[in-house]
């Protein structure tokens, strides 16, 4: 693929405008070099309506799902719209392109007591008997973020990202910066606060990380642990205590908090917030989860429903 200097400075612009953050980048990137290597040698910047129009074609032909189509047009979308603001281009072909229709997935969602028993084997781990300091830090770490993760409904991004800095503090609230920068606040559960100073106190102990500013450290490039880590562990636990580890990510763990929530009386705006989603359609996934609730009410408040 030859390079494309406007597609680095259209990745710079979003991120120095927008705080896009780099997994962001990284997507756009391959979305945009996909194309590229579509065009041949036409320059992704001059490509025409007709060029985007068969890349779509294209990309039904290998299979791509609705989704992920509409998600590429997304990125040539919001590239082109940026040439034309710079005046690098008088049009912009994606103009008259319609994103594939996609149908609405429901979230995959675990039950309270699938989620009680993740969470309790992650707990018995950490009462075992380790061969080593390391593999005790290790149980520890699994269920301390299982434990915050079910408590706040962090996206993994935000939730293997968060400092060292949060299990120091005496509050009941943590900020997190989420998607474009934006800060929220989350509450933590006691048992979750007790697992970050507990899981602090014996790296501590053990002489680990002493310097590192995470609260889940690692020796990788990011210097900490890697949402893909934390993804295979969780299935690995999944899998001792019966749940099928197909079923089962940390993303699902997020859809199961939202899901309880709303399941023992939140509001959707609460959940929202809490999810730190910045438009209310997004959150609107679960309103099967409100359904469900105003069936069993009325099914066992209504006189009319016992007859």
């Amino acid at each position: 693929m030859a390079s494309d200097h406007s597609i680095e400075t259209f990745l710079e612009m979003i991120a120095a405008e927008r705080g896009a953050a780099e997994n962001t980048l990284q997507s756009y990137r391959r979305d945009l070099e996909d194309f590229s290597d579509f065009l041949g040698r036409t320059q992704v910047a001059k490509a025409s309506a007709d060029d985007v129009s068969s890349y779509m074609g294209d990309l039904t032909a290998r299979g791509f799902a609705a989704s992920s189509q509409a998600r590429r047009l997304s990125a040539l979308k919001q590239y082109f719209k940026f040439l034309y603001a710079e005046g690098a281009r008088g049009d912009d072909p994606t103009r008259t392109l319609s994103s594939p229709k996609k149908r609405q997935s429901l979230p995959k969602v675990l039950s309270i007591e699938d989620v009680d028993s993740l969470i309790g084997a992650a707990q018995s781990e950490t009462a075992k008997d380790h061969k080593s300091g390391a593999a005790r830090l290790r149980a520890h770490r699994l269920y301390t973020l299982l434990e915050v993760l079910y408590a706040t409904g962090l996206r993994v991004s935000e939730l293997v990202a968060l400092p060292v800095t949060a299990a120091r503090r005496d509050a009941r609230l943590i900020e997190i910066k989420g998607k474009g920068g934006k800060e929220r606040l989350v509450p933590l559960s006691r048992a979750a606060q007790a697992a970050m100073k507990d899981y602090v106190g014996l790296r501590a102990a053990e002489g680990a990380y002493a310097a590192s500013p995470w609260l889940f450290p690692s020796h990788g490039e990011s210097g900490h642990f890697t949402r893909q880590a934390f993804a295979r562990d969780l299935k690995a636990l999944a899998s001792n205590v019966g749940i099928d580890h197909r079923k089962i990510s940390p993303h699902v763990l997020r859809h199961a908090f939202a899901s309880h929530l709303l399941q023992n009386g939140a509001d959707l705006r609460v959940v929202q917030q809490l999810l730190g989603h910045a438009d209310i359609s997004t959150t609107q996934i679960y309103t099967h989860v409100l359904d469900e609730r105003l069936r069993d009410l009325v099914e066992s408040a209504h006189p009319l429903a016992k007859r």
